[in-house]
């Protein structure tokens, strides 16, 4: 584990002009008198490891210093080669480049990890588009692309309910959710406008600006679009039923309802009454969604309101007792 960590720090401090102690103990997860320690254990092996003090200071390698490890596990071989995703880099206009890279890792893996390719494909497979949709690579998604990895604006025409709108974007990065593609961009060419999302099948027109942007790098793709997928799945809940759910239907909710909306309605139930039920208040999209949702829960749930729901619930369960009662 050490071993594994020295190598981790020396390739840290290449990747990078200097770090302090607190951001190398963060990345390595230890602490900074382990930080220190690992720092003297380089230096008395020869690595150039020094410490500078003062705000401006830090943990540096000697100008100039590479390391000559090469040297790859088995583990981390296959792992490399599962980090490619054919389908997504080749609608981006990427899977030569991609193609080639892999090539080039394989001739310097050593004749020991030559078969990792192989592995890695026979066991991972990743297959975005959702079930029952035929997938559409988006017209314009290998120009956003391409002014992606090169910072540069673009102008867009998108539609808008009935109206179409155009925008000069700065855009920040791609995001492939259940087979369809975002784009995550800044609007204006300021770079201090708001960042939004838009679907790039709602493109309906693309023009590459060749005007390059100055990218806000403490912008975080993952994080920005965790936010906004949250939130979008809370503006759509606009609705609110109570129901009382067993056990088995406390466990069945997340995968019949909004899993935001089971998460938050389950984090704030009550303790479970006489009979082991938990009474929930829960967001949906609407009646009539939520009516189609708790069906599929059978007899663990149990509409208490609103008043028009808990009727409907009884006339299916009514409807059903005549249908196998008859039968």
């Amino acid at each position: 584990m050490r071993a594994a960590r020295l190598i981790k720090m020396v390739l840290l401090l290449q990747s990078r002009p200097a770090m302090t102690g607190a951001e190398l103990a963060r990345e390595l997860e230890v602490s900074e008198r382990t930080v220190t320690r690992d720092a003297q254990a380089l230096s008395e092996a020869g690595v150039p490891v020094y410490a500078e003090r003062g705000r401006a200071g830090g943990y540096r390698l000697v100008g100039g210093y590479r390391t000559g490890l090469t040297g790859l596990a088995r583990s981390e071989a296959e792992a490399l080669f599962l980090s490619g995703v054919p389908g997504a880099l080749r609608e981006m206009g990427l899977e030569d480049a991609a193609s080639a890279a892999r090539l080039k890792v394989s001739a310097a893996l050593l004749p020991s990890l030559r078969d990792a390719p192989k592995a890695a494909a026979q066991r991972f497979h990743l297959d975005a588009p959702a079930w029952f949709r035929e997938p559409e690579t988006p017209g314009a998604l290998a120009v956003v692309a391409d002014a992606v990895w090169d910072d540069r604006r673009v102008r867009a025409r998108y539609r808008r309910g009935e109206s179409e709108v155009e925008r000069d974007l700065e855009p920040y990065g791609l995001v492939l959710k259940a087979g369809v593609w975002y784009l995550c961009a800044r609007v204006g060419g300021s770079g201090c406008g708001a960042f939004r999302t838009y679907r790039i099948d709602r493109f309906v027109g693309i023009e590459d600006l060749k005007d390059r942007f100055t990218r806000d790098e403490d912008f975080d793709l993952p994080g920005f679009w965790g936010e906004q997928a949250e939130r979008f799945a809370r503006s759509i809940l606009r609705a609110e039923v109570v129901v009382r759910l067993s056990e088995a239907g406390v466990r069945a909710l997340p995968h019949a309802v909004d899993p935001v909306a089971a998460r938050d309605a389950l984090a704030a139930a009550g303790e479970p009454d006489a009979r082991g039920r938990v009474t929930v208040t829960l967001r949906v999209e609407s009646e009539n969604v939520a009516h189609g949702q708790l069906t599929s829960l059978g007899a663990e749930v149990e509409v208490v309101s609103p008043e028009s729901l808990r009727r409907r619930f009884t006339e299916d369960a009514g409807r059903l007792a005549e249908l196998y009662g008859r039968a």
